[in-house]
């Protein structure tokens, strides 16, 4: 299956984006564990250039931590300055201390002249990578929109806390994706919008590569010992686990299609982390 999506807010977003550029120090740059490389938009390519920047690991806790410190291992190797965070614990004050640890030239120059000064930092991402959740974290209340669907965040909001201005932006994707591997990734965590997806295609191609990344997880969850036949036969095999029938008594994939990718979303697949680093890209 060929995806691709760009609603036209997400041209709006980046435009927004760049004209604020230049009241901002640093970025705060969400990424999905799951798909870290799927969620570095080449778009931001112009906004982190001469920026500081913060990665912020999403969602950890849907991924192993020894699949996560390989990561963590190639960010540091190419120097770019990372934390963790689960931005659904309510605790992302990790964030704040690392962008002050970040931007701690600025900070310390106007402390010798006695002055205090805000961090001001633009927080961006793919959609559905947890943004306003982090926010809503660092600041202990929900003043930013969330939602468990892409494209919720729509204006520009600023929040404020411990000495850290945030500028919380809309999830944004690029114009054509070359590579389809990054739109599937992309398509499983939620970032694309699921109503232009056809989900029982796009749940035959993740079985797929299930079977090959989390086979133990597969069986576990819909009890099936039998993965060496295709996605759809997969999906067929979780129809018939679950008893979703139609009402012609035939079994019905799509529902079956939403349970597995609906499963893996929420991490009842077990752990997994959809690609592992490059070393040396």
């Amino acid at each position: 299956m060929n995806i691709q999506w760009f609603p036209g807010h997400m041209t709006k977003a980046i435009r927004m984006m760049e004209d604020n550029l230049r009241f901002v120090d640093a970025l705060i740059y969400v990424i999905d564990a799951r798909a870290v490389s799927s969620c570095i938009n080449p778009l931001f390519a112009k906004l982190t250039s001469g920026k500081k920047v913060l990665y912020v690991f999403n969602k950890c806790d849907l991924v192993e931590q020894g699949d996560l410190a390989l990561w963590c291992a190639e960010f540091k190797r190419r120097g770019m300055q990372y934390v963790k965070a689960v931005g659904t614990s309510g605790d992302c004050s990790q964030i704040v201390a690392g962008l002050k640890a970040v931007m701690s030239d600025k900070i310390e120059k106007y402390a010798k002249k006695g002055a205090n000064v805000s961090v001001r930092a633009m927080v961006v991402g793919v959609p559905n990578s947890g943004k306003s959740t982090i926010i809503n974290a660092m600041i202990k209340r929900a003043k930013a929109v969330t939602g468990d669907r892409p494209g919720v965040t729509r204006g520009k909001q600023w929040l404020s806390v411990d000495g850290v201005d945030f500028l919380d932006t809309p999830g944004t994707l690029w114009g054509k994706f070359e590579d389809q591997t990054v739109a599937h990734h992309l398509a499983y965590i939620g970032s694309i919008k699921d109503d232009i997806l056809d989900v029982t295609e796009l749940a035959c191609d993740f079985a797929e590569e299930l079977k090959a990344l989390a086979p133990d997880g597969i069986r576990r969850r819909y009890s099936i010992e039998n993965l060496a036949d295709t996605g759809y036969d997969v999906l067929m095999q979780i129809a018939v686990k679950r008893g979703f029938k139609l009402r012609s008594d035939e079994f019905d994939d799509e529902r079956a299609a939403k349970s597995l990718i609906d499963d893996f979303r929420k991490g009842r697949l077990g752990k997994i982390m959809l690609e592992m680093p490059k070393t040396g890209v």
